[in-house]
């Protein structure tokens, strides 16, 4: 396989939404299916204190294990940035100054509704008709619940098929308590560090990060962090970096107890509308088994709606960062399964 093109852009999606997103692209240069209308392609979205670029490593073994006439498509892939998250999060500095850190409250319908507007056309930037492609979207903790709530809005999107990993779907009474921990978690995490290399040395020692993929780590550090001064620590004698979605952003993103609530009650009805294959970790860690349990039987309807369920072993509710590969697995499996027009499967 050749080395992958990328490209970042700027979505403005002004005066409709008023935070600006920030977007990559990722191609083979050397692929057929550039151009070709049958071909698929991919949006990744990403859970909350994460950011666009972690993906990449998983990306690069997607494309890895693809070939093959009869194999699946990929035209391109994209990856998006929450609003708060990322160099979005660096765009939107002031902007989520006025009145997004007054409770401190970021909705997740926030990811929903900046997802939406890319999709549907709805801004200036990017020029890519997403309503012309085969759209897969691909979603990891948070913004699972983002896609479910962007397929509510109006032009509606249409995506050829849905793949949720780990989702965060939870009971509505289960959600406070989970929230809690992890904004207490969040809330008190060290996010100033002297150098870049100061920040992959300490958390490279310290969970969770040590588990990490270590090419996801030090995507983690070169593309998460910033370089002081900011907006939230402005005294310019301090030197060092600091991460991009702010500790107060990232807190501020989990204390949204009403998103996921509103996609339980609608996965249902999802699940109808567009084939959903669920990717879960096999270690039950973030996430317990009976919450998983609850929202495959009472939010899904059992699994038998679902297009397909795999787990990725050894893996907890962090795949992404930590079985990139494993993650890419069972999304080529997702693809070949869809490209082959087969039914129903589950691997656990």
């Amino acid at each position: 396989m050749s080395l992958l093109a990328s490209k970042s852009y700027t979505f403005n999606p002004r005066p409709r939404y008023p935070l600006l997103l920030s977007v990559k692209r990722y191609w083979d240069p050397s692929s057929p299916h550039l151009n070709d209308p049958d071909a698929l392609t991919l949006v990744f979205t990403h859970g909350t204190g994460f950011h666009k670029e972690l993906y990449e490593p998983t990306i690069a073994e997607l494309y890895a294990r693809l070939g093959g006439a009869a194999g699946p498509k990929i035209r391109e892939v994209w990856s998006i940035d929450a609003p708060n998250h990322g160099d979005a999060a660096v765009l939107n500095e002031h902007a989520l100054r006025d009145g997004y850190d007054d409770e401190p409250v970021f909705g997740w319908q926030e990811y929903a509704r900046g997802l939406h507007a890319f999709l549907a056309g709805l801004g200036t930037g990017v020029d890519v008709d997403f309503r012309t492609r085969r759209l897969v979207l691909v979603g990891h903790s948070m913004s699972c619940p983002a896609i479910i709530l962007a397929l509510t809005y109006q032009p509606a999107l249409a995506p050829a098929f849905l793949v949720m990993v780990e989702m965060m779907g939870i009971n509505p009474q289960a959600v406070p308590a989970l929230m809690k921990f992890l904004t207490d978690g969040s809330a008190h995490r060290r996010d100033v560090w002297p150098s870049r290399a100061d920040a992959y040395r300490l958390l490279k020692a310290r969970p969770p990060w040590r588990a990490w993929d270590d090419r996801v780590l030090r995507i983690f550090v070169e593309a998460g962090l910033r370089p002081l001064p900011t907006l939230e620590y402005p005294d310019t004698d301090t030197e060092g970096v600091t991460l991009k979605c702010t500790r107060l952003q990232e807190t501020a993103t989990y204390r949204d107890s009403l998103a996921s609530a509103v996609a339980y009650h609608l996965m249902r009805l999802v699940v109808k509308r567009f084939p959903t294959h669920f990717i879960q970790g096999a270690v039950d860690d973030y996430l317990s088994r009976a919450v998983k349990d609850d929202f495959l039987d009472n939010a899904v309807g059992g699994a038998h709606n679902l297009a397909s369920l795999a787990c990725v072993p050894g893996a907890g509710h962090l795949v992404v960062q930590t079985h990139p590969a494993g993650l890419a697995e069972a999304l080529f499996d997702v693809l070949k399964m869809e490209s082959e027009g087969a039914g129903v499967q589950v691997k656990l």
